[in-house]
């Protein structure tokens, strides 16, 4: 076939075409040569040949068809978008004329031209409603190209905005198919973004209006949707769903921040989440405070159940009450004291349920309050924490716990409001912690910051009182259990023994009571408190310790092996006292070791010892009284060398 082909010269000429196809056969010349002529030959030749020509011209002819239906529907197209171009054209020229006609129109008497009038108006509209229509199902072909010339026509038409209008429907179609309704709205104007700039000659105006109605229409019915549901039956979820869409339409409007809007976008999307959410927040805090009041009343209630404790009333200003207070001043028995069986009831898992309550409320109210009620609101919110937690609950147990601290005179009391200390430090530290990390920030810059800090040291002073008065009370307890100890362990033989030669040089018993039980009492001291109250309180109880040890051994009289004694059981107080590492309290038992060395020390050495380094600055009538207490006092010889 390709042979064939090659026998082809233009321009064409048959006798020429046969000549070269003889030309070629071997046996078909005529001139001689290296074969001789062979008709036999040449005839199978042209068989051949004819029979190659009629299958190459087959294939020419279906080429031709094919190429001549192409060409023909090329043509078709052409004449449909020539006669789509003719009547883009003739509609823009209508469009041209009609406007010009109804705005001549506008000018011309009504009673004279009414007719003529109507008639533009009619055709006016007609042409308006085409065009709409060309732009409808140009954007539904997705040809921006179209769009745009339709829209510059009807640019100049009243129907302009019905056209935008339009465009903003069909942009919505099949736009929210997931299930999170915010970033289908973002996308959605993302994409819109993108667009419409080659549509429309005002683009920012359009998007603006886009998102005006996705927030006015969509949004708003599905914040409706989330929120009445529970705004009547769940203000816990009602409250936390406010507050999730709240927070995610202010995210939704951070993001459409970066298009173009027109000026003073922060104003348009603003007052876009104010419409949507106006009715929500009007009355926003009176729902955040009536919930938080239900739920932290609530809180409080399961954890006393589960003590199986009903509240005392406290403060009720009643006989019992009176005499509730007077013996917390005065320590006076005034009936028996509660027992809470060692119960503090404080609770670190109520007071973190509270705290987180409290926290989710201020960050609810720094989101959901107008910046101008915000400090007023946070306020409120503050005033409930200190409702239930500082006084249903802290002040609470503390009244109770005073109740509970007996009598100094009392026996083996169980002293257990060292544990309500210890546990109201705790519960202080997370209480002003939220009062700096989250209430602080809402009213620093208002005039609340003055009456929140006024309120807050109200009630930790308060709390520090009847701390102090709890923590007094105790000592003074303490004391009266080393009293029991001392009375009931020491014996008056201790210190003169009948037998002055059989002593051996040891504590007392009662010494070796004592100090078990003070060292117990300053280690539950240090765990119950921190800080310089550690110290305080230490240096109180050392004080009072000392006292108690110097008036009781004024009680008993020494002889020399007794007073021996004396300086052992003193020196094993003193070891006691090192315990409490306050300077004072040991220097008050140094002293008091020093005085006893005058029970023991010989006449003639009496004044040397009193003008000792620790001795010299006492007061004379102190060492007198400890020189009275030797058994030997009134012999001659001892009173007139201390006279």
């Amino acid at each position: 076939m390709a042979t064939t082909a090659e026998l082809f010269e233009e321009p064409f000429v048959a006798d020429e075409y046969i000549e070269r196809l003889v030309w070629r056969t071997p046996g078909g010349g005529s001139r001689g040569g290296p074969e001789a002529f062979d008709p036999k030959r040449l005839l199978e030749e042209f068989v051949n040949h004819i029979q190659e020509l009629q299958i190459m011209d087959e294939r020419i002819q279906r080429k031709v068809e094919k190429l001549e239906q192409q060409c023909q529907k090329e043509a078709k197209e052409f004449a449909k978008k020539v006669q789509e171009l003719q009547k883009s054209n003739q509609i823009k020229e209508a469009a041209d004329i009609i406007q010009k006609l109804h705005l001549i129109a506008q000018e011309l008497p009504f009673d004279r031209f009414s007719e003529v009038k109507s008639k533009i108006a009619s055709k006016y509209h007609d042409l308006e409603c085409q065009l709409i229509q060309e732009f409808t199902s140009a954007q539904r072909r997705g040809e921006i190209s179209r769009m745009r010339e339709v829209a510059a026509v009807l640019l100049h038409f009243k129907g302009y905005s019905h056209c935008v209008d339009v465009y903003i429907k069909q942009c919505q179609e099949g736009a929210y198919l997931r299930n999170d309704i915010f970033e289908d709205a973002a996308a959605l104007c993302q994409r819109v973004n993108k667009q419409v700039g080659d549509i429309f000659s005002n683009p920012e105006t359009v998007l603006a209006k886009l998102i005006q109605n996705v927030f006015e229409i969509k949004l708003q019915s599905f914040v409706k949707e989330q929120l009445e549901e529970c705004r009547k039956s769940d203000a816990e979820q009602y409250l936390k769903n406010l507050y999730d869409l709240y927070t995610r339409t202010s995210s939704l409007s951070s993001k459409l921040m970066e298009f173009n809007l027109g000026t003073d976008k922060q104003t348009f999307l603003s007052k876009l989440i104010k419409s949507i959410f106006i009715s929500y927040l009007e009355n926003y805090i009176e729902v955040e405070t009536g919930y938080l009041k239900s739920r932290s009343a609530m809180i409080l209630q399961r954890y006393y159940d589960s003590k199986n404790h009903q509240k005392r009333s406290i403060g009720t200003g009643g006989i019992q009450d009176l005499k509730e207070r007077i013996r917390q001043r005065t320590n006076l028995p005034l009936g028996p004291s509660i027992d809470t069986h060692g119960e503090t009831f404080l609770s670190q898992e109520v007071v973190v349920n509270l705290l987180q309550e409290t926290k989710q409320a201020f960050e609810r109210c720094h989101r959901l309050s107008d910046p101008s009620d915000l400090p007023r609101n946070a306020f409120r919110i503050f005033t409930i924490l200190v409702e239930f937690l500082c006084i249903e609950h802290i002040d609470y147990a503390l009244e109770t716990g005073l109740a509970g601290i007996p009598s100094s005179d009392s026996r083996n009391a169980n002293l257990y409001f060292l544990d309500v200390v210890q546990q109201a430090n705790t519960i202080f530290h997370l209480f002003d912690k939220q009062f700096n990390d989250h209430l602080m920030p809402l009213i620093s810059s208002s005039p609340k910051l003055s009456e929140c800090l006024q309120k807050k040291k109200e009630i930790i002073e308060q709390m520090e009182m009847k701390l102090d008065t709890g923590i007094d009370r105790t000592l003074n307890c303490m004391i009266g259990q080393m009293k029991h100890i001392l009375a009931a362990e020491q014996k008056k033989t201790d210190f003169k023994p009948e037998d002055e030669n059989n002593v051996l040089i040891q504590y007392t018993n009662a010494c070796v009571k004592v100090c078990a039980y003070v060292r117990k009492q300053v280690e539950k001291i240090k765990n119950s408190m921190d800080g310089k109250n550690v110290d305080t309180v230490l240096m109180e109880l050392g004080v009072r310790f000392h006292r108690l040890i110097y008036e009781h051994l004024q009680q008993y009289s020494y002889s020399c092996m007794g007073g021996m004694l004396a300086i052992c059981d003193v020196a094993e107080y003193r070891k006691c006292a090192k315990d409490f590492k306050i300077p004072m309290v040991l220097h008050l038992f140094d002293t008091l070791h020093a005085l006893c060395n005058l029970l023991v020390v010989a006449p003639d050495n009496l004044k040397q010892v009193c003008s000792g380094e620790q001795l010299a600055n006492l007061d004379k009538n102190i060492l007198h009284s400890f020189v009275q207490l030797r058994a030997d006092y009134r012999s001659a010889r001892l009173a007139r060398h201390f006279s």
